[in-house]
């Protein structure tokens, strides 16, 4: 049975406690009242009944978030961590240094709402999944007793571009392939486009791609390093995103034939990359630059520009369309797993669905 004392104008409570036959009370006080006290003292030992050694000591969200990311987090990219310091800074921001124990669902709820204001789905999403990741290991580790952004409900305002928006249709690829095709002569920034078209890698992928990744007998390209483009980058080859992003893909005899000329008509470099820039800073081909080829093709073409990383949209959505496996295309996408590519192409998966749906009805009405 729990006791409590006042302590000058606050309450404190002490519950009793053995261990290995040894007493060890556990005390907390600066409680305003005493029913607050004895509120708190029930919970402990409703803990301790179930085996449960309460943890008492406070943890700052924002210091055991950090300390979570950079011990559970150190094989990402740093792209990707730097999207770990950029929900640390909206945990300071909103929560500051308030412990986890100490927050509540509706607080959580608070932040989310708040948070939303001018934020895309996905980055509402990124950073709820961040925080989400890191209660649940604090609930594991008996830190907190309950998982506050249970059933928390997204709020954001600003829309996320239109998943059409975002890469080419059928014809529109044919008509693009084509043309770049006939432009290989003017430039090295048109091999770019192509080669992004026909794999669907990441361009940190493709500028980091080195002649010795290329193998002509097997028709295949290896992917497990990036290279760095610009100032968040690391300097020069880097990993990949992630495990799952180190793949080697298979291709077809034309486009392996293309860059076979390409490097037997063209000098190697100091770093042998295939997309290799000496003029520009980082001693690739910019994204600036590849982006600027890209959408003034299109737009001769009468296309609609995107970016290069519609390509990578592009060449996925193409796929699903033709009915390959969304595992195929998620490994050879190079995503962590198969929601990623469940969640960026779910409007495709959908529609295929309805596809198949009417198939079967079809069939059997058939017979």
């Amino acid at each position: 049975m729990a006791s409590i004392q006042k302590r000058g104008k606050t309450y404190q409570y002490t519950v009793s406690h053995v261990v290995n036959g040894v007493s060890k009370p556990i005390r907390k006080g600066g409680f305003k009242t005493k029913k607050e006290a004895q509120v708190a003292a029930s919970e402990i030992e409703a803990q301790l009944s179930r085996g449960i050694l309460p943890h008492l000591k406070p943890e700052p969200i924002d210091e055991y978030f950090e300390n979570w990311f950079k011990l559970y987090k150190t094989n990402l990219s740093t792209t990707t961590l730097l999207h770990y310091d950029y929900t640390l800074k909206a945990i300071l921001e909103h929560f500051g240094s308030k412990p986890l124990q100490e927050i509540k669902r509706h607080d959580y709820q608070l932040f989310l709402n708040e948070f939303g204001k001018n934020k895309s789905r996905e980055t509402v999403e990124k950073v709820n999944a961040h925080i989400r990741s890191m209660v649940q290991d604090a609930v594991e580790e008996q830190i907190l007793l309950h998982d506050f952004t249970r059933k928390a409900k997204l709020s954001w305002t600003t829309p996320a571009k239109k998943a059409d928006e975002k890469h080419l249709s059928y014809i529109e690829t044919k008509q693009l392939k084509i043309a770049v095709k006939k432009l290989l002569d003017q430039g090295l920034g048109y091999y770019l486009i192509f080669l992004a078209l026909a794999t669907g890698a990441r361009f940190a992928e493709l500028v980091g791609l080195t002649r010795e990744d290329f193998d002509f007998d097997n028709r295949t390209i290896r992917i497990n390093k990036t290279w760095g483009y610009m100032k968040r980058s690391p300097k020069g080859f880097g990993p990949t995103k992630n495990e799952k992003s180190n793949r080697t893909i298979r291709m077809g005899e034309p486009t392996m034939a293309v860059f076979k000329r390409l490097f037997e008509t063209s000098p190697p470099n100091m770093y042998n990359l295939v997309f290799y820039s000496p003029q520009s800073k980082y001693k690739v081909i910019s994204n600036t630059g590849a982006n600027k080829i890209l959408q003034k093709t299109l737009t001769e073409l009468g296309i609609e520009p995107i970016s290069m990383h519609g390509l990578r949209h592009t060449h996925a959505s193409i796929l699903l369309y033709k009915g390959v496996s969304i595992y195929y295309v998620s490994e050879r996408l190079g995503h962590k797993d198969i929601d990623t590519t469940h969640k960026y192409y779910s409007h495709i998966v959908k529609e295929l669905r309805e596809e198949d749906e009417q198939k079967t009805v079809d069939t059997f009405e058939e017979m």
